[in-house]
């Protein structure tokens, strides 16, 4: 539900509410800060290409981590790279946002088992909200991420938890090719 959907007067007055308008805001606007470590940074890169146009979902990708409010791990996080990520996130102003992408922030990927220098998943050092699997994930798979965690925006409410708005989530999936498609028959009506 967005905000135009809360319903218009027939004196053009807006109704709804302070959560959706606050949440409307945030997720008409999420600033990714991209931290690409290895092989998925080339598949993050292609995303925030003209092909895909992440603009036009109000994502506007940022280089510093106090201009950002989505941190993008995407690649192996090795022991040495775990004080980066935790200074970096630390770093974001609340409120604040992690999409690991691939199987090497996810879980290890294939160093799982032998590398003994790699972290088995970003979520072991700061909280991850959002998963994109894949080996390396394509782009349309990061943008279904990006919306999902635009999704968990949606369904924040002032004093309800993150552990809350994510389980709401799970209940009401989205289906992120549906929403791609809906934007190129919008943007062909123009």
């Amino acid at each position: 539900m967005g905000l135009l959907d809360a319903g218009i007067t027939n004196h053009n007055v807006l109704v709804t509410s302070v959560d959706n308008v606050l949440n409307w805001a945030r997720l008409s606007s999420l600033w990714p800060m991209g931290f690409g470590l290895a092989c998925c940074a080339i598949e993050m890169m292609a995303t925030n290409a003209s092909n895909y146009d992440l603009e036009r979902f109000g994502i506007f990708p940022r280089s510093s981590p106090r201009q950002s409010d989505l941190m993008l791990v995407a690649g192996t996080v090795t022991m040495k790279m775990a004080e980066r990520v935790i200074r970096l996130y630390e770093q974001m102003p609340e409120p604040r946002y992690v999409l690991s992408m691939g199987s090497c922030s996810n879980s290890g990927g294939p160093y799982w088992e032998h590398g003994y220098h790699v972290l088995k998943g970003v979520d072991r050092i700061i909280p991850v909200d959002v998963y994109v699997p894949g080996c390396p994930p394509r782009p349309e798979s990061l943008i279904g991420g990006l919306m999902k965690v635009q999704e968990l925006i949606r369904m924040e409410q002032i004093g309800l938890s993150r552990a809350d708005a994510l389980k709401k989530l799970a209940e009401n999936p989205i289906d992120p090719q549906a929403i791609i498609e809906q934007q190129r028959k919008t943007a062909v009506a123009h």
